[in-house]
């Protein structure tokens, strides 16, 4: 049902931008073919393409994924709250504190398989505030390549205007990123 629902919603999008599949294939770096057959719900997408399309949007991945909901609650139980995975990546995400048009952050959970590394050729939206919590495990992330090492316990603030990089340790990763 999020893969229908998320296919509407990237038409909408398309379309409220005013661009063709062709333009957005140009702005994204996504192929048109690909581009089309996400719009008609016939493959899923993975987590470089939605940060690619995300990126040509100018939103966070959490907020595009959140867009497909009418409403939120003040109080988000566990059990309502989204989550979306990549299995070919090993990565979770969930939407623990969703975004909304009335509030200006959002909270995010995830948890990355063992050795994931996922990368972000630039932020959703530039100077993009980031709160990273390090639950477990390890990880090594690269903020416009500035290279950092979190263990359990450590935070890392920072605006993105650039590229990043998410390395997990061989035991995985799990954090809270929090994004204002």
């Amino acid at each position: 049902m999020l893969d229908e629902h998320l296919a509407l919603r990237l038409k909408a999008l398309r379309l409220e931008h005013g661009l063709s599949l062709e333009q957005l294939a140009g702005r994204s770096g996504v192929s048109r073919a690909t581009l089309s057959r996400l719009e008609n719900a016939e493959v899923s997408p993975t987590t470089a393409v939605l940060g690619q399309l995300c990126t040509a949007y100018g939103l966070t991945l959490t907020r595009l994924l959140h867009s497909v909901e009418a409403s939120f609650p003040a109080q988000v139980p566990r059990s309502a709250q989204q989550l979306w995975a990549d299995p070919v990546l090993a990565f979770t995400r969930r939407s623990v504190s969703p975004p909304s048009r009335a509030l200006a952050g959002e909270v995010i959970e995830s948890q990355l398989g063992p050795g994931v590394d996922i990368r972000y050729e630039s932020s959703p939206r530039p100077g993009l505030e980031h709160h990273l919590l390090m639950l477990d495990g390890e990880l090594q992330l690269w903020v416009e390549g500035q290279h950092h090492r979190l263990g359990v316990g450590d935070c890392l603030r920072y605006r993105l205007w650039g590229s990043s990089r998410f390395l997990s340790g061989s035991a995985g990763a799990r954090y809270l990123l929090f994004l204002v």
